[in-house]
C-alpha cells in the first residue's frame, strides 16, 4: 500500500485555503455588522438581498469545485498544461455566465425580493435596492471562483490568499466609508461588494495569462467541464434552497427574527468555509492521487482529512460556547434581535462537529469526481430532513429554533450518507477521465 500524503502537506494546503476562504466571510461579517447599526430594518434587507446572491452564485459552483478536481487530475498524471487550461475554460464560462446572471437578476429582482420579504414594504424595497447594484458584480464572483479552482487544482497556494485578501481588505475598507461618511447607507455596502469582486476578477484573469497558456476557448473541454456542473449545481441548488427557504420563513416570523438569522447565517458561513480549508486541501490531494493513480493515498486522505474536519468542528462549537453573551452584540445593538440570536444558538454549536466532517468528505468525493452521490445525498437530506422541520416551524409557531433545528437535520443526514459512501471504494476511480 502506498503512504498517505503527509499530514504536512496537508495542512500546507489546509492553511492557504483557510485564509483564502476566510477572507471573504470576514468582510461579510464587517458588512452585516456595519449595516446592522444602521437598524434592524436594513439588516433584514441585507439578509434577504445576501440570500438571493448566494441562490444565483450556484449556476458558478462547478467552475470552482469543478474546476480544481478536473485540473488536479491533470495536475498529479503531470499535465500541468493541460490542468492550466481548465481554468482558461473555466475562466471563459464564468465570464459568459455571469453576464447572463446580471440580466436575469435585474430583471427578476422586485418579484424575488417580494417572495422572499412576503410582500411588497420597507425591507423588500431594502433588498431590492441592495441586490440591484450587488449583482452587478456577479462576473466578477464567478472568475474569482474559477481563479481559486484552478490555482488549488495545480497546487499553487500563495497567490489565491494576495489576491482575495487585497481585494477583500479594500472593500472593507470601503464599506463603512461609503455607508455612513459618504451617506449611501444600504447601498454603500452594495458598492463595496461590486468593487471588491471586480478588483479580485482582473488580478485572478492577469495570473492565468502570465502562465503563458493559450487563452482561445475550447468547446470539447467545455462541455466536459458543463457535464460536471449538472450534478454540482443541483447539490449547491439543494443547498441555496434550504438557505433560502429558511431566510423566507424567518422574514415571516418578523423583523427580530430575520435580523438574527442573518447574523447567524454569516457567522455560520464564515465557520463553514473556514471548516472546508481542510475540503479544499483533500480536492487537491485526492484529484493529484487519483491522477496518479494512486487509489490507496486517496482512501487513507478521505480519513485524514476526517480527523482534522471533526477538530476543527469541536473547536468552533467551544468558541461559539463561550461567545453566547457577546458575538450577537458584535452585530446589532438591538436586544430584541440579540434575544432571537439566543434562540438559534444552542443548535448552532451542537451542529459544528457534525459539520466538520461533513465539509471535509464533501472535499474528498468532489476531488474524486463523485458529484452524482452527493447530488443525491444533498438533495435527500434537503427534502426529508430540512424542509419538513423548517415547514413545521412556520406552520406550529416554533419560531427560530424550529429553523435552525432543520437546518441541524439537513448536515446530520448529509453526515450519515457521506461516511457510509467514503468506507467503501466506488468514488476511488483513478485516471484522468
Amino acid at each position: 500500500m502506498t503512504a498517505a500524503p503527509p499530514t504536512r502537506r496537508l495542512l500546507a494546503l489546509a492553511a492557504s485555503a483557510f485564509v483564502v476562504l476566510a477572507a471573504e466571510p470576514l468582510y461579510l461579517l464587517v458588512d452585516t455588522a456595519v449595516v446592522g447599526h444602521l437598524g434592524p430594518r436594513p439588516l433584514a434587507g441585507l439578509g434577504i438581498g445576501a440570500a438571493l446572491m448566494g441562490l444565483l452564485t450556484i449556476v458558478g459552483t462547478f467552475v470552482e469545485y469543478g474546476t480544481t478536481s478536473r485540473a488536479a487530475r491533470w495536475f498529479g498524471a503531470g499535465r500541468t498544461d493541460a490542468a492550466l487550461n481548465e481554468g482558461v475554460q473555466a475562466s471563459w464560462l464564468a465570464a459568459g455566465i455571469g453576464l447572463a446572471v446580471v440580466v436575469l437578476g435585474e430583471v427578476f429582482a422586485h418579484p424575488l425580493t417580494s417572495l422572499l420579504a412576503g410582500g411588497a414594504g420597507p425591507t423588500q424595497r431594502a433588498a431590492e435596492g441592495w441586490f440591484r447594484i450587488a449583482v452587478i458584480g456577479m462576473p466578477g464572483v464567478l472568475l474569482v471562483l474559477a481563479g481559486n479552482g484552478w490555482m488549488r487544482g495545480v497546487q499553487r497556494t500563495r497567490e489565491p490568499v494576495r489576491i482575495v485578501v487585497a481585494a477583500n481588505a479594500l472593500s472593507a475598507v470601503a464599506s463603512p466609508l461609503l455607508v455612513y461618511p459618504v451617506g449611501l447607507g444600504l447601498d454603500g455596502s452594495a458598492i463595496a461588494n461590486v468593487a471588491a469582486q471586480a478588483v479580485g476578477a482582473v488580478l485572478f484573469v492577469r495570473a492565468l495569462h502570465g502562465t503563458g497558456v493559450g487563452l482561445r476557448p475550447e468547446r470539447a473541454i467545455m462541455r466536459a467541464q458543463a457535464l460536471v456542473a449538472r450534478d454540482l449545481i443541483v447539490r449547491s441548488a439543494a443547498f441555496q434552497v434550504a438557505f433560502i427557504t429558511a431566510a423566507g420563513v424567518a422574514s415571516r416570523m418578523g423583523t427580530a427574527q430575520i435580523g438574527a438569522h442573518q447574523i447567524g447565517l454569516q457567522l455560520w458561513e464564515f465557520t463553514a468555509l473556514l471548516l472546508d480549508s481542510f475540503a479544499i486541501a483533500a480536492q487537491s490531494l485526492v484529484g493529484a492521487a487519483l491522477g496518479a493513480s494512486d487509489a490507496d493515498s486517496a482512501r487513507s486522505m478521505a480519513w485524514q482529512v476526517s480527523r482534522w474536519g471533526l477538530y476543527a468542528g469541536l473547536g468552533f462549537a467551544l468558541l461559539l460556547a463561550a461567545g453566547w453573551f457577546a458575538v450577537p452584540r458584535l452585530f446589532t445593538s438591538s436586544p430584541a434581535v440579540v434575544a432571537q440570536a439566543h434562540v438559534l444558538w444552542p443548535w448552532f454549536i451542537a451542529m459544528m462537529p457534525a459539520a466538520g466532517v461533513v465539509f471535509a468528505l464533501d472535499g474528498v468525493l468532489i476531488g474524486a469526481g463523485d458529484v452524482g452521490f452527493l447530488r443525491t445525498i444533498t438533495v435527500i437530506a434537503a427534502v426529508f430532513a430540512f424542509a419538513p422541520l423548517n415547514l413545521a416551524a412556520l406552520h406550529w409557531h416554533w419560531g427560530l429554533g424550529g429553523v435552525w433545528a432543520g437546518l441541524t437535520a439537513f448536515i446530520g443526514v448529509r453526515l450519515v450518507g457521506m461516511v457510509l459512501r467514503a468506507r467503501g471504494t466506488a468514488w476511488a476511480v483513478t485516471g484522468t477521465t
